[in-house]
């Protein structure tokens, strides 16, 4: 008879299996649902330095982009610590370059002074998203069994077809360019986060602890690399 201390337990399912990501590609996420969202990193914008004619000018803007939204959109705003490694680093560097011996302290005084106020501080950056979503079910030019259809055949689940995937492209695309024109309207700027962005925002969200210490690769570093390996492969295979 076995002891139940000499049982070990059996491990669990894999984090994966309860995320809704399926696939993070062409500047989307692709749920596992089949449908797809996009993400915008927006501007921010002092209200309160604002006059009172701007910010009666904003709240109106900021109203009519409201009432004039045909889909869900879900505004995110992230606090993250501050990271200011590449400035301290291009300050040692000019450090290093700096023949003046005074200037050369200042600089390491200044570099010592920013980096404690920093860490005391606990100075936290702000960041703003705007998630933009595209559901085959709320395209109304489809009749309803084209669109339910294409949410629940078995390519939804896993991967979607070319064809589907460049109408998903298409229409999330044309999604974009409305909500960035609307948020133009009120002073803001949005850039949308390409894949290597999105990647890095959701391993950031989902990995808050060891974002900062255990830094991602680039994914066209990545894609390099494995190209690299199917191409010395197959001279291998050749000389074979």
């Amino acid at each position: 008879m076995k002891s139940n201390k000499l049982v070990k337990p059996k491990p669990g399912p894999p984090t994966v299996d309860y995320l809704d990501i399926s696939e993070i590609r062409d500047d989307m996420v692709i749920l596992k649902d089949g449908t797809v969202r996009s993400v915008l990193m927006v501007s921010s914008i002092n209200f309160a330095l604002k006059s009172e004619d701007e910010q009666e000018s904003i709240i109106q803007a900021y109203n009519t982009f409201l009432n004039s939204l045909e889909f869900n959109v879900q505004i995110v705003i992230q606090s993250r610590r501050m990271n200011i490694d590449n400035y301290l680093n291009s300050l040692i560097d000019y450090q290093k370059k700096t023949e003046n011996e005074l200037l050369r302290q200042q600089i390491g005084d200044y570099r010592d002074f920013i980096t404690e106020l920093v860490e005391l501080g606990e100075i936290m950056q702000k960041r703003f998203y705007v998630v933009v979503p595209y559901d085959p079910l709320s395209d109304k030019k489809k009749n309803f069994f084209a669109r339910v259809g294409e949410v629940f055949s078995p390519a939804a689940a896993a991967k979607l077809n070319q064809e589907q995937l460049r109408d998903r492209i298409e229409k999330l695309s044309r999604r974009v360019d409305v909500i960035s024109s609307q948020l133009g309207s009120m002073g803001l700027s949005s850039v949308r986060l390409d894949t290597q962005g999105l990647i890095e925002l959701y391993y950031n969200v989902y990995n808050p602890d060891i974002f900062e210490t255990e830094r991602m690769s680039d994914i066209s570093e990545i894609r390099h690399e494995e190209t690299s390996q199917v191409e010395d492969s197959q001279v291998a295979e050749q000389e074979f």
